[in-house]
């Protein structure tokens, strides 16, 4: 076989958070009196939680200290994941497990690579904890997207060579990321429409198609 491991980034490809970012986000910003709309938290998609405050405070008339930026990441976090608690395993569809199912047993390891440092309770919310051979998020790394090191360490915890993974991600930060990694990407969502992967998809279903015509 000529990839070993498959590595997921999670929002976007496992399951859809974005409107629950989105309305966290903007409530941050509402109460800074910012202009925040979806044009702007597009921006924000496979970014770090400071750099996205950093993102939102481009239109900020005023100064604002660390302790005061981190406080208001606190708050955004403390708001995602109240609407987070209201994921359950109907936010995995079908064809994502049935997919990721298939995937595993043609003997692929599978793996999460995620900036965020909310995956372990989402996956557990969606019915995936324990699922993944690895889990690497924002509680592990220093550096987000587009800097390798999610995907990177990723493919270590799995002990694959990045020659052999094949990462697959809706944001363009994110393909960036995984070619940086030394890694084929198979692109989804914006990031297939930007023509960001090797393989740009329009569905996760089509996975399954590239390793048997890699395998070939």
């Amino acid at each position: 076989m000529k990839y070993k491991a498959i590595i997921f980034d999670l929002d976007g490809v496992i399951c859809y958070t974005d409107e629950y970012h989105y309305l966290a986000w903007k409530s941050v910003a509402d109460s800074l009196s910012i202009p925040f709309d979806r044009e702007i938290n597009n921006r924000l998609r496979g970014v770090s939680r400071m750099e996205s405050l950093e993102i939102i405070l481009e239109k900020f008339n005023g100064t604002l200290s660390t302790v005061e930026k981190e406080e208001l990441a606190a708050q955004k976090n403390e708001l995602y994941k109240q609407y987070l608690t209201k994921m359950s395993t109907k936010d995995l569809s079908d064809e994502v497990k049935n997919t990721l199912d298939a995937l595993r047993k043609k003997g692929l390891l599978l793996a999460i690579g995620s900036s965020s440092k909310n995956t372990g309770f989402i996956l557990n919310q969606i019915g995936l904890n324990g699922y993944f051979d690895a889990v690497s998020d924002g509680s592990n790394i220093t550096r987000s997207k587009p800097d390798p090191e999610v995907f990177l360490k990723a493919a270590s915890f799995v002990s694959v060579e990045p020659e052999y993974c094949i990462v697959v991600e809706d944001a363009v930060s994110g393909a960036e990321a995984g070619h940086r990694a030394g890694m084929k990407v198979a692109a989804v969502g914006d990031a297939s429409n930007a023509g960001a992967g090797d393989w740009n998809i329009k569905n996760i279903t089509e996975l399954v198609r590239i390793v048997e015509d890699e395998e070939s």
